[in-house]
């Protein structure tokens, strides 16, 4: 498993700031199958062209992976994408709890 740099953890962390992003995020993980923006929109009281945008930017963090089906594009969870930010928000926030290291002084 690839370790996350500091500035994937925070690219991850800012696509999973917005509430309907996490919404569609727990859709995607209850279906057994994939689900495309349709599907996702009957869940949510929310235009498609909202949904799609913010679909894009979970994409865009490798959150969610996209296929096309037909004419329609489907989308499922990027599990291993999620296990690798799960461990390092893991190591993150042990690292916090930690005593901090005496920070040095910039010449």
């Amino acid at each position: 498993m690839n370790t996350l740099l500091d500035d994937d953890i925070a690219n991850l962390m800012r696509a999973l700031g917005h509430p309907v992003r996490l919404s569609i995020l727990r859709i995607l993980a209850q279906r057994d199958s994939d689900c495309c923006c349709t599907d996702v929109t009957q869940m949510l009281p929310l235009a498609q062209s909202t949904v799609s945008q913010h679909i894009k930017v979970l994409l865009d963090a490798g959150l969610v992976e996209r296929h096309a089906k037909g004419t329609r594009n489907c989308y499922k969870l990027r599990t291993d994408r999620l296990a690798q930010f799960g461990s390092a928000c893991s190591g993150l926030f042990n690292g916090l709890s930690a005593e901090p290291a005496p920070i040095k002084e910039l010449v």
